[in-house]
């Protein structure tokens, strides 16, 4: 499997526990970077030459949305190879949010289930299918 890190970007702190709590029962062994703020991110990824296995990102954030993150990556030449696989997992279910966030060229797109066996699941599918799937970071 894919020993790169992972990105989280959620600022809600129990979602955060949550997720790094699946992670931790899947026994990945992959570094989980976590960002509650965007603006953090995109200073970390336009200053790294390190590649991710995959990004994990909320829409639903105070300074600035999912949305509006994965638009500004998608209009930087430079980020928007460098930030594949770009994954949304948010409790927006809109159809308006999923279609801007295809049209941003998100990779996936999940709403944040209830229950933390649903969740391991999901990552599990994710960490899954980005071990096999070939993209320009791999």
């Amino acid at each position: 499997m894919d020993k790169k890190p992972i990105i989280v970007i959620d600022d809600d702190d129990e979602d955060l526990e949550l997720i790094l709590l699946a992670f931790s029962e899947l026994a990945m062994e992959n570094e989980i970077i976590v960002f509650n703020d965007g603006l953090k991110f995109l200073d970390h990824i336009r200053s790294t030459e390190e590649r991710t296995f995959f990004i994990l990102c909320d829409i639903n954030m105070h300074k600035i949305s999912g949305l509006e993150l994965k638009k500004m990556i998608y209009d930087d030449e430079a980020l928007r190879i460098k930030c594949v696989p770009f994954i949304f997992m948010s409790t927006s279910d809109s159809s308006s949010s999923v279609m801007k966030a295809y049209s941003y060229g998100v990779q996936g797109y999940f709403i944040k289930p209830n229950s933390i066996e649903k969740l391991k699941s999901i990552l599990h599918s994710m960490i899954t299918y980005w071990s096999e799937s070939q993209h320009p970071n791999f």
